[in-house]
């Protein structure tokens, strides 16, 4: 007699939901040999992939949940690991998340982690069992995924396997850095989100209407438009707060006569493209208005100067010199800007940052590079500071 399947035999065994892939196979098969020729430039033999961007850029795997902050039993294990001298990665993950690995993943090799047993250690025996070890093995250290214990423990356990393990974090960051056509596209289209959301923030901002009122209205209209959660929370700040660059949406309701400070990214297919505005509730004063009104300035002087592999420092000095001979310079918060793309939560910042106290090193902004800019002053009559 045939024994009736389970719902939850059924479920790993059979559902398959459609693929949603942001890109095609080829495109992934590149980025896989543009990873694995950086390794061999950095003689490293395998890499071990825990951050969710790196994750997302190689395999298309992105969820909900990664397990920053959890119970020990729910160790954030997961991850993909690439060999310089093999075609395909191994990702490995639990078996809630095997549904997700099929529709979400260009994955060909998919290994489900036991709940019984040690399961670091597991990977591991995978590894060794694969022959993808020993060697020099690089871990994403500076990501905030996996955190401190787990992260020394995955450590501790291939060098008993006999590796070298290395600071791996920067290398895919790097491949990252210059971005395909169908990048570009998708961060062009997150833009066009991004505009939406502004659009929303513009006119739901009134007196009267609490910040997280608009906040709510800048989520609406750009999940309507087919965005996607950022990977930060969008502040709405006003009155004095305005001056607390990264502080969050309240309860506080919005006066006349205060300024609002808007920061978006809009999002798509985790690309991330960010625009920052400040708003006036009534007509603003007329010398507020013209700190504003320099400050903006600089997003000109950039339109013409900008020009492909411009050198980092020029733009440093430029915008510098124009906040200086608009007499404002004295009063800067922060203007500079840094690398956007694909980002998670909890942060959309990228691995480069640029801003005139830093030594760029003769870095240059080379076509497909995508950066943001901000420039952001501190107001007259206790008035804030304006967000562009």
């Amino acid at each position: 007699m045939n024994r009736r399947m389970s719902s939850r035999e059924f479920a790993l065994t059979s559902l398959k939901p459609e693929k949603e892939i942001p890109f095609s196979i080829r495109e992934y098969e590149s980025r896989c040999r543009a990873v694995r020729s950086e390794m061999e430039r950095e003689d490293i033999d395998l890499l071990f992939l825990s951050s969710p961007e790196s994750m997302f850029y190689l395999s298309g795997y992105q969820a909900e949940w990664y397990q920053a902050s959890c119970p020990p039993i729910w160790a954030p294990v997961s991850g993909i690991a690439i060999h310089r001298d093999r075609a395909d990665f191994v990702l490995f993950d639990t078996e809630e998340e095997l549904l997700m690995t099929r529709y979400t993943t260009v994955s060909k090799d998919t290994r489900i982690i036991p709940d019984e047993g040690d399961m670091i250690d597991w990977i591991t025996r995978q590894l060794e069992a694969d022959e993808l070890l020993p060697g020099t093995v690089g871990l994403e250290m500076s990501s905030y995924r996996p955190y401190r214990t787990v992260s020394e423990r995955f450590q501790a356990a291939l060098e008993r396997a006999g590796c070298r393990v290395v600071d791996g974090t920067d290398l895919v960051r790097r491949v990252r850095r210059i971005k395909s056509q169908n990048e570009l596209g998708y961060i062009r289209r997150a833009a066009e989100i991004g505009d939406i959301g502004m659009r929303a923030a513009a006119e739901s901002i009134k007196a009267g209407v609490s910040e997280l009122e608009v906040y709510g209205e800048i989520v609406r209209s750009m999940a309507s438009a087919g965005g996607e959660n950022p990977a930060i929370t969008l502040p709405v700040i006003s009155g004095l707060k305005s001056a607390c660059v990264h502080a969050l949406a309240s309860r506080k309701k919005i006066e006349k006569g205060e300024i609002v400070n808007v920061d978006i990214c809009g999002v798509f297919n985790r690309y991330h493209s960010n625009l920052a505005r400040t708003f006036s509730v009534g007509e603003p004063d007329p010398e507020i208005e013209r700190i504003v009104r320099l400050s903006a300035g600089s997003f000109g002087l950039l339109r013409d100067i900008l020009r492909p592999n411009i050198p980092v420092a020029e733009v440093n000095e430029r915008t510098m010199q124009y906040y200086e001979d608009m007499g404002i310079l004295d009063d800067r918060l922060w203007s500079g800007g840094y690398e956007l793309g694909i980002a998670f939560p909890p942060d959309w910042v990228g691995s480069f940052v640029y801003d005139p106290s830093i030594d760029p090193s003769g870095q240059k902004f080379a076509p497909g590079n995508v950066v943001n800019y901000e420039s952001n002053f501190y107001l007259p009559k206790k008035a804030g500071a304006p967000y562009s």
